[in-house]
């Protein structure tokens, strides 16, 4: 008797392997699809996001356009046009959720400041004496940390 049940299982095993069950195979069919389905929307959403931030920035690019055609040798008038598309291009950051920051006169924090340089100064050692470049941020996010000149102690 062992040995025919010996024999019924290796026989159920051999029909398992070569007839996969039709529910295992739709399962598998399914979860194939679920992730063809999520990497379409996946790379939708990316290409949205790309076109919504690049819509937002061809304003900026127009004014830069419009700075350049109307300046006739003014120098005064393209200070003027840049100076208006600096200001538009800060508003489109701050739209898009980053604000500039520099911290002059706050302690040099290293997750959002890049020291390029340490100076004597009145203030105490490791303070922001200087902002070389502004750095942005989303809340504790640092898109861009700020370029600063730190003060240094005293010997």
């Amino acid at each position: 008797m062992a040995e025919s049940q010996t024999h019924e299982t290796a026989a159920a095993a051999d029909e398992v392997q070569s007839e996969p069950d039709p529910q295992l195979l739709r399962a598998l069919a399914d979860l194939d699809n679920l992730r063809k389905r999520y990497e379409r929307q996946l790379a939708s959403a990316s290409q949205a996001e790309r076109a919504r931030v690049t819509s937002l920035w061809l304003p900026v690019v127009d004014d830069l356009e419009r700075a350049l055609q109307h300046t006739d040798g003014d120098l005064g008038a393209l200070v003027e046009g840049v100076r208006a598309v600096y200001e538009h291009a800060l508003s489109l950051l701050a739209r898009l959720g980053f604000d500039r920051f520099d911290d002059v006169g706050q302690p040099f924090d290293p997750a959002r400041h890049e020291a390029v340089g340490a100076i004597d100064a009145d203030a105490p050692p490791g303070t922001i004496v200087a902002t070389v470049r502004p750095g942005y941020a989303h809340g504790d996010d640092v898109l861009r940390p700020a370029h600063v000149v730190v003060a240094r102690a005293r010997d």
